[in-house]
């Protein structure tokens, strides 16, 4: 019988004390944070540095490589980039990602040799339909960057270049440097002619 009125002292006791935080609710003063219009200082100045955001182009410094593409696991980066016959100059024709399918894993970004594909802070990008989340970064054919031997000397592309190379050393694993090789085991009769 004490089991009984145990039971249910116990089940009024959890009664109230999950109503105890629902009453609570209805003192309170309500509060909404307004997003994204009212808020002090913009979501996107908060994100930290490596923040993997939707993916931006620079066009004018992409190689044409296709190891972007390449290194995309669900194939949401499509390169159109062939030989112009005539001046044997490689030609971007299309450079489109398509963001609906993107899951922000910065595979493309890392083996990127001037960093012309990267991350940005901007992470809104909901929209209606899916083929107005299909970026295309190609609207006319441009002919692929060639890296110079030295420093780039345009004035343009200078301050491009250094802003993706400095992307590239930041973000890429591609970039750090490898580890030291491990020297060869020895085989056992050399270590026993060696002593």
């Amino acid at each position: 019988m004490s089991g009984y009125f145990a039971n249910i002292k116990e089940a009024v006791t959890s009664i109230f004390d999950g109503m105890a935080v629902t009453f609570s609710h209805l003192v309170r003063r309500p509060y909404t944070v307004q997003y994204p219009d009212r808020v002090p200082i913009r979501v996107q100045d908060t994100l930290p540095f490596r923040y993997r955001g939707i993916l931006a182009v620079d066009i004018e410094i992409c190689t044409g490589c296709l190891a972007c593409e390449r290194a995309c696991p669900i194939d949401c980066i499509v390169i159109e980039a062939p030989k112009d016959k005539e001046t044997r100059q490689m030609m971007l024709k299309r450079f489109d990602i398509d963001i609906a399918k993107c899951m922000y894993c910065g595979l493309c970004a890392e083996p990127c040799p001037t960093g012309s594909i990267h991350h940005t802070s901007e992470f809104e990008a909901a929209d209606y339909t899916l083929n107005s989340m299909l970026l295309r970064f190609v609207t006319a054919p441009v002919p692929a960057y060639k890296p110079k031997k030295g420093p780039e000397t345009d004035p343009v592309l200078g301050p491009v270049l250094e802003r993706g190379l400095t992307y590239a050393e930041d973000f890429a694993l591609a970039t750090a440097t490898p580890a030291p090789a491990a020297k060869p085991a020895a085989a056992p009769g050399a270590a026993a002619a060696d002593e």
